[in-house]
């Protein structure tokens, strides 16, 4: 069995403003994930030129015993909890390979279509919420664009002076081992769905932060972020959520 979802994210940002917004959370995110021996480690992270597309190649590292729930623990053999993910980011188009122990190359057979609500707050898990990330709540001083009530997509799409635009996440899960496979892909895909709410949470919360940087000084970032997250994986604790239930 192969589990297929399609995340489609709508944002009150532009497709050019979004490839500054989505760099700059990715690293501000990872730093929150990392400490106490866990978190992301970046390898590489430089431009690549292949057929004539143009982009960033990143390979990242994770590093996640913590975060897996204890069934997986048991089981796992003693290094295993880590996966490797290679991407190729030519914007708008980023193509990304996580690599996990035991997992078969993807197989395409269904998608399932998972819609994400930034503004809505039942979406997200109660340890997960923070009042200072959440959309329903925040107004961005630089640019003017929140707070979204309930009705905000229908609101901005009447609104010329307020871009819209959707990312869409494609996500395919195949984990081999039998007695547990459905088990781990829904707990996968569960995981998936957090990741990306709560990320585009934050990314909309922190537009005053990002709104005004360009390339340059994204790629100034990542070179500081790839230091410091190898310090902060190298001591103390995770500065992020807590470790992922059992459920």
């Amino acid at each position: 069995m192969v589990l297929i979802k399609e995340f489609r994210v709508v944002l009150p940002c532009s497709v050019q403003e979004y490839q500054v917004g989505q760099l700059y959370s990715v690293a501000e995110a990872s730093k929150n994930e990392t400490g106490g021996g866990e978190g992301i480690e970046v390898l590489k992270n430089e431009p690549y030129e292949k057929d004539g597309e143009k982009g960033q190649y990143t390979h990242k590292i994770y590093h996640l015993k913590s975060k897996v729930p204890g069934f997986v623990r048991l089981i796992a053999p003693e290094g295993s909890l880590v996966f490797h993910e290679k991407a190729w980011n030519a914007y708008p188009y980023c193509r990304t390979i996580v690599t996990v122990h035991g997992l078969d190359p993807n197989t395409w057979k269904t998608v399932e279509i998972v819609h994400i609500d930034i503004a809505d707050r039942s979406q997200v898990e109660p340890a997960d919420y923070k009042a200072d990330e959440d959309p329903a709540l925040f107004q961005s001083a630089k640019t003017k664009r929140g707070p979204l009530g309930p009705n905000w997509k229908k609101e901005l799409a009447n609104n010329p002076d307020c871009p819209q635009m959707c990312a869409y996440k494609l996500v395919t899960i195949k984990f081999k081992w039998w007695g547990l496979q459905s088990k781990v892909e829904n707990f996968i895909q569960k995981q998936e769905k957090r990741i990306f709410t709560n990320f585009h949470r934050q990314l909309f919360c922190w537009i005053d932060k990002w709104i005004d940087l360009t390339m340059e000084d994204i790629r100034r970032m990542e070179d500081e972020t790839q230091k410091e997250l190898e310090t902060l994986r190298n001591q103390g604790q995770v500065r992020g959520t807590s470790a992922a239930s059992d459920e």
